[in-house]
């Protein structure tokens, strides 16, 4: 006998009142358990084809009652579809008379194509409450009694609402998978299936012919006893449901057929790679793939720039006082290391470079020529090894670039883009995303280059290939060395000269690695100049500590009393040591000593100790030389005697956040006032730094200036929002704890 199908009251109001779930399976089951465990349902009921299945999962307390599709469609505020994706119309037919017009209707198939087609076939459209939906979990068992409550913990949802979908009843929904331990990501219908024909049906398909084919052959049983343990679970997904995966390869057909052939065409290639005992082309795509890999491994394990995927927040808790002390050396510099993978990828021969840093952004531009097919060993403890491509070697990457939060790696990718024979996009994160970009698109623009972005000129970028440049004169409106590098980068391959004018010095890393690959660049006092069509030659390149990230330490010695640290090999670039003259400017004990070059760049060693600092006007010709550096130096002004007063910073309003003001909400949040205004800041030092919690607007500099604050405070600070930290210094909190700093890493919920 059925359960009463009537629902009994709650002793609150739940989110959802009835929940119909049609389709008893393990993703039906394992929802209709983990919704009753939420607490935020007041009843589930179900429907199956089984009248066994239905009563079996009342009797293990997956659903509360069951009944017939119009039974229990009637009267729930939430319609779940979980049956095989071909048997979806013929369900949606049966429950369109009876559906509310106020429930909410959505599906867990894996295909989201099909499930648009047949709502609009059976309904007429798509409307507002209608959410398809797709939980990236499952089992190779099936039935209800294979149903988990915690099958989608620590698992993904994606969401695919239509246009006009009712905001409110998208909420509602998230609500529920979250409650029911999933993390919720939303996503465009084609783009969905284009994305799971890639890594689930393609693998399944795979799996399943692989496992058909041996045991077609001969001495199928001794294959089937020795196989490793890879093999095994490579195939284990070999034992999924028949039926299901049939509908689904036919439901997705032209996704799935699309990425097949791709497969194919990369299975021939090494084939005949074999076949030819091509050595280096099996290498170029082993090594490529295992990066890849890697990367994107170490991408979706909640580290660095991914934050719309499963990262947990981070904050830094840090504790009042102590002193800083040691013998260290900072990572490698950022804007070197992006640019050593670049140039060298377009070098003829192989490049080795040392020191590379090995964080997020540097990885995803390495990841980037990778897409390219560029081969790239390592890095291994800062050791890469690229196999340059000539000027002309690059191939089209066969989706979008994904830059994560490096507005560097953006910048310089546009123009290097511009010229090339393929279309490309550059994306990025969510903060990377709010990012200007008209400041490199319009020059390139004016040289032929044809660019799309989205609104307000920000990416992505969409860079149309096959044009030809010509080269330009540009005086920079604004000093910026990410703009004169991606204009002299697209000069590579303009016809004639290209030419850039600083009205300010900007960092001249391009210009100098362009002379070590054998690329002249003319320089006349603030004009550097290209002339297109030359070439560039591999070489060995030994990347500095980064200044950038030596600078907090720089800052940290210089007020904690009692300090005494030194800093080794780290670059001092002419136009990157505007730090260092602004701490001298206010006092501070640095001695540098032991310079040398090292592939072009200079480098010393740093020694700086305590010192009791004073405010300054901070002259506007050092501005452009420590643009990055200024969050710290804030810190360093709000601990000196007398007032700092910076101007002629307004590039500071466009970094990964507006430094100016977020440093100035931050600094108030401690007990500093200070005077924003339109270029600068005014910072009267000597007010007591008191403990309180600041909002880094996940900029990483605002971040790690706050943990350098913590040693002057008189109380506990706690940053929120600091995963991007790995962004540019890997290891800061551990080299900050060996130096000093009290600081802790907590992930939160």
């Amino acid at each position: 006998m059925k359960p009463d199908l009537q629902a009994q009251p709650s002793a609150r109001k739940p989110l959802f009142r009835r929940v119909a779930v049609i389709g008893l399976g393990l993703i039906g089951g394992s929802l209709a358990l983990a919704a009753k465990r939420s607490g935020l349902v007041g009843e589930v009921l179900a429907a199956d084809r089984s009248d066994e299945e239905l009563a079996l999962g009342v009797e293990l307390g997956v659903i509360d009652g069951y009944g017939t599709v119009s039974e229990i469609v009637a009267g729930a505020d939430l319609v779940v579809i979980a049956v095989p994706v071909r048997a979806t119309v013929a369900v949606l037919q049966a429950l369109q008379p009876h559906l509310a017009p106020t429930a909410i209707l959505t599906d867990v198939g894996s295909t989201k194509g099909s499930f648009v087609k047949a709502v609009q076939e059976v309904f007429g459209d798509l409307g507002p409450r209608v959410i398809p939906g797709h939980p990236i979990a499952g089992s190779e068992k099936s039935g209800v009694r294979a149903a988990r409550g915690d099958l989608f913990e620590d698992h993904k949802v994606i969401l695919t609402p239509p246009d006009n979908v009712d905001e409110a009843a998208l909420e509602q929904l998230a609500r529920l998978w979250t409650a029911c331990g999933a993390t919720v990501l939303t996503m465009e219908v084609n783009r969905h299936d284009e994305v799971l024909a890639a890594t689930s049906h393609l693998p399944h398909l795979i799996a399943f012919s692989l496992v058909d084919t041996l045991a077609g052959e001969d001495q199928n049983m001794e294959i089937f006893r020795y196989a490793a343990g890879g093999f095994r679970d490579f195939t284990r997904i070999a034992a999924s449901d028949p039926v299901m995966w049939h509908d689904i390869f036919l439901s997705n057909r032209e996704a799935v057929l699309r990425v097949i052939d791709h497969f194919t065409e990369d299975l021939a290639g090494l084939r005949q790679a074999i076949e030819a005992q091509d050595g280096a082309a099996l290498l170029r795509v082993f090594t490529r793939a295992r990066a890849a890999r890697n990367h994107f491994s170490k991408m979706l394990s909640g580290q660095a720039y991914v934050t719309d995927m499963s990262q947990k927040p981070v904050r830094f808790r840090l504790q009042p006082g102590g002193s800083i002390n040691g013998d260290i050396r900072v990572p490698g510099d950022k804007s070197i290391s992006h640019r050593s993978i670049m140039l060298g990828a377009l070098a003829e021969g192989v490049t080795e470079v040392d020191g590379f840093l090995e964080g997020e952004d540097s990885l995803a531009t390495l990841q980037a020529f990778r897409d390219m097919g560029v081969t790239i060993e390592g890095p291994d403890d800062g050791h890469v090894r690229i196999h340059g491509v000539g000027m002309g070697g690059l191939q089209a990457p066969r989706g979008p670039l994904y830059l994560g939060n490096s507005g560097t790696a953006m910048r310089l990718f546009s123009g290097l883009l511009a010229a090339q024979p393929f279309d490309s996009e550059l994306t990025g994160d969510d903060s990377l995303s709010r990012r200007p970009m008209n400041r490199v698109a319009d020059p390139l623009r004016a040289m032929g280059a044809v660019i799309d972005t989205a609104e307000g000129g920000r990416p992505p970028l969409k860079i149309r290939g096959g044009r030809k440049l010509s080269g330009i004169h540009y005086d920079m409106p604004v000093a910026s060395a990410q703009v004169k590098s991606c204009l002299l980068l697209a000069g590579l391959y303009a016809e004639g000269m290209t030419s850039v004018h600083e009205p300010a010095p900007t960092r001249d890393h391009t210009e100098r690695m362009l002379e070590g690959f054998g690329y002249h660049v003319h320089r006349d006092a603030a004009t550097a100049s290209v002339i297109g069509g030359g070439k560039l030659t591999a070489g060995h390149i030994d990347v500095p500590a980064d200044i950038s990230s030596a600078a907090f330490f720089l800052v940290a010695a210089s007020i904690a009393e009692g300090s005494d640290l030194t800093l080794r090999h780290v670059g001092m670039n002419p136009t990157r040591t505007g730090v260092i003259n602004i701490l001298k400017m206010m006092g501070a004990d640095i001695e540098v000593s032991n310079e040398r070059e090292i592939g072009g760049e200079p480098v010393a060693d740093l020694r700086v100790r305590s010192a009791q600092l004073s405010g300054i006007d901070i002259p506007e010709e050092q501005v452009p030389l420590a643009i990055d550096e200024f969050p710290v130096l804030f810190i360093a002004a709000a601990c000196a005697e007398g007032r700092t007063v910076l101007r002629g910073a307004e590039e500071l309003r466009v970094k990964e956040s507006d430094r100016i003001q977020v440093m100035a909400d931050g600094l108030r949040a401690v007990g500093v006032e200070t005077t924003v205004t339109p270029d600068g800041i005014i910072i009267d030092g000597g007010q007591a730094i008191a403990g309180g919690e600041v909002d880094s607007h996940g900029d990483h500099r605002i971040a790690m200036s706050f943990a350098v604050a913590s040693l002057c405070a008189t109380g506990e600070i706690v940053v929120n929002d600091c995963a991007n930290v790995a962004t540019s210094f890997p290891g800061f909190v551990e080299l900050a704890t060996c130096t000093g700093i009290r600081i802790q890493s907590e992930e939160g919920e």
